[in-house]
């Protein structure tokens, strides 16, 4: 008796299992526009570019990174970038893999997932700061980045 509700048990699953249909949320793409608008953010971060970096991001753009407590708009964003200068030399933002783009069905979602390697030699203490992080750029249809979410240990950039 065990088997026979053991064997319907798992003929059972199985029929679910293969029954499901698939169904296409969105579309991965390895190329896009928008990969290049956040490769031209980092540019401009390196460059201290910080009117460039204002044409790239929405006027209403809210910026988060682990550790914040809350977003924070763009000017105060890019004035936070802009510290990160005075406290380290050799700046480097070093792509890990490749970024990509996916476009979500489900509320027309545009976003940029990029793997990175930031790091710099601080100007205290002289050692090198190494942080891996992962970073998530929303863009509004006109290709403008609307919101950017960035994960990684921060706690390891000491600015004193």
């Amino acid at each position: 008796m065990k088997k026979i509700i053991l064997t319907t048990g798992l003929f059972l699953f199985g029929i679910t299992a293969f029954c499901q249909k698939e169904e296409k949320n969105g579309t991965i793409y390895i190329r896009h526009p928008f990969i290049d608008v956040v490769n031209n953010s980092v540019k401009a971060y390196l460059a201290k570019d910080e009117a460039a970096n204002k044409k790239i991001y929405s006027d209403t753009a809210k910026i988060w990174a682990s550790g914040m407590a809350k977003p924070i708009g763009i000017d105060e964003a890019i004035k936070m970038w802009a510290s990160d200068f005075e406290y380290y030399d050799d700046v480097k933002f070093t792509p890990v893999g490749y970024p990509d783009y996916l476009h979500y069905i489900d509320k027309d979602y545009k976003t940029v997932q990029s793997w990175w390697k930031w790091s710099g030699k601080s100007k205290k203490t002289g050692a090198l700061v190494t942080i891996d992080m992962v970073v998530f750029d929303n863009f509004s249809k006109d290709g403008k980045i609307t919101s950017e979410s960035a994960y990684g240990d921060f706690s390891k950039m000491v600015k004193e």
